[in-house]
């Protein structure tokens, strides 16, 4: 069974941190791209960054470069997000998400799509 299992989300304040985790089972990590993506209310998710798990190769949109970073514990088998200098616009739901990268004669990065999904962590941070 596949999971993508978040954690470290919560109620922080403008200028804090925050790390979540996302913990992967039940595929080969070393075939996909595994990150986050977050959804505003009303808004459809966006992914916000995935690392390879064969390479450590990294993506990440526009609104997340410079201030969050994204690593892989491949021995865990978990990602994480460091978020810094929290702003209130950051507020929405963070999902976990894995797209796959690499097939028998082929490697996408980043994936073209993604096909596993965690169930979402919300971060709040207010003003």
């Amino acid at each position: 069974e596949v999971q993508l299992v978040e954690s470290g989300g919560g109620l922080v304040r403008t200028g804090e941190s925050l790390r979540l985790s996302c913990a992967a089972s039940g595929f080969t990590v070393d075939d996909y791209c595994i990150g986050w993506a977050r959804q505003f209310p009303g808004k459809e998710r966006k992914v916000i960054s995935c690392i390879s798990g064969t390479d450590n190769n990294k993506y990440y949109s526009g609104s997340a470069q410079g201030r969050f970073s994204i690593s892989i514990d491949n021995a865990k088998s978990t990602v994480y997000l460091q978020m810094d200098s929290l702003k209130p616009e950051d507020t929405a739901v963070y999902y976990c998400a894995a797209g796959r990268i690499k097939s028998d004669h082929s490697y996408r990065f980043p994936p073209p799509d993604y096909e596993y999904w965690g169930q979402g962590t919300q971060v709040t941070v207010s003003s």
